[in-house]
């Protein structure tokens, strides 16, 4: 059984952890071109190499999980988000940026949720699913916390003092990573083994089929994080809206996603996986459609933001805890790392991506590249279902 310590000490990490590397980008990024005089492309190309090492050192952390249990990853993850804030806050070259961007990379892969999803499905087999969705609570508030944050301590310290503020920030998760502890189910440690349901995708046609599919619908989910979280202020800011209202809407998203996982939380027991992955799948391309109309509404773009979120919050849950049903939860950390692998590959590319066709198309050519990868997403999910929800 997981202790609802370890649950907190997750879900506070997460929030820190989250705002201080993955979402750094978005509050930082136009701050550090303009100081340093580098493109845009150059900036949030330091972001898209942290994806890419992301997917690269996927698998192997995975397996880590698997093996030795995540506290000792986790702890060293901490240690690397502190390190890489502060060559960023050092930073006068591009050597040194991308080198920092490498090190927040590793970092994210060891502390983020994928990494804290293996660690739970390690302790508590089955289930996690619970914890799962209780962690991203905290986590889904990251940006509404961050964002802000950054905005005033940049006024405060401008960038680099913010940095590495940010550092100490991720120096204070160190003892709440140390205090995972290092079961695993079924050991006779964690409390009671209640009955276990066979996984979902029997054989390996079925696992190639499912597997497929997650990974498509992963792939996409994180794309479209991605690009979000780097520019969806930029894109509201294009479209019209004040730099203090684009931030203040923008932050919206975090409080759909926990709002939506608080809905999972309280009521999701009694939804199938299967069936939530479906309609969070549903809310992404209706969110971006709602943002199209955001130029002359500022309701649509409160909309926008906030579906956006809770369709993104709840794909975080599914893509924990779907795996716990398809497949073996003993091999979830490498399993699901390899799985997800592609996502941060792809997802590396976003950044630039929404850039090149931002600076071509303007901010609704973003949007429209998010619907057409919002729909592919949702169809997989369709897919998903149609051929495992019998079973």
């Amino acid at each position: 059984m997981i202790d609802r310590r370890t649950v907190l000490c997750l879900g506070i990490s997460q929030l820190i952890s989250w705002g201080i590397s993955y979402y750094l980008i978005g509050a930082f990024g136009e701050l550090i071109a303009a100081d340093l005089g580098w493109s845009r492309d150059r900036v949030y190309g330091g972001f898209a190499l942290a994806l890419l090492v992301m997917g690269m050192t996927s698998p192997l952390t995975g397996s880590l999980i698997d093996r030795y249990g995540g506290r000792k990853v986790m702890v060293a993850g901490s240690l690397l988000n502190a390190g890489g804030c502060i060559g960023l806050a050092f930073c006068q070259s591009a050597p040194v940026y991308y080198a920092a961007w490498i090190c927040l990379g590793l970092a994210m892969r060891l502390t983020l949720y994928d990494a804290a999803f293996a660690t739970l499905a390690r302790i508590g087999g089955p289930q996690a699913r619970g914890p799962i969705a209780q962690i991203t609570l905290l986590g889904g508030l990251a940006s509404t916390t961050f964002w802000p944050v950054a905005h005033i301590l940049t006024a405060l310290f401008e960038w680099r003092g913010a940095l590495i503020v940010y550092a100490g920030f991720a120096l204070l998760t160190v003892p709440l990573h140390r205090a995972i502890p290092d079961d695993r189910y079924g050991d006779g440690v964690t409390g009671e083994r209640l009955p276990e349901a066979a996984p979902i995708a029997v054989g390996r046609r079925q696992r190639i089929v499912a597997g497929s599919l997650f990974a498509i619908l992963t792939t996409l989910a994180n794309f479209l994080n991605a690009g979000m979280s780097a520019h969806m202020i930029g894109i509201l800011a294009g479209l019209g809206l004040t730099a203090t209202a684009a931030v203040g809407i923008a932050s919206l998203r975090g409080i759909g996603q926990s709002a939506a996982r608080l809905w999972e939380v309280l009521f999701g027991q009694r939804v199938h996986p299967l069936t939530l992955n479906l309609f969070a799948a549903l809310l992404l391309p209706l969110a971006f459609i709602a943002g199209l109309f955001s130029a002359g509404s500022g309701l649509a773009a409160v909309v926008f933001a906030f579906v956006y979120g809770a369709g993104n919050g709840l794909l975080t849950i599914t893509r924990g805890t779907l795996p716990l049903i398809l497949f073996d939860h003993r091999t979830y950390g490498a399993f699901v790392g390899r799985l997800v692998a592609p996502g941060f590959l792809v997802s590396a590319a976003a950044p630039l991506v929404y850039a090149m066709v931002i600076d071509r198309f303007g901010e609704a050519g973003g949007l429209f590249l998010s619907i057409f990868a919002g729909a592919v997403a949702f169809l997989a999910a369709v897919l998903l279902k149609a051929r495992f929800a019998r079973a």
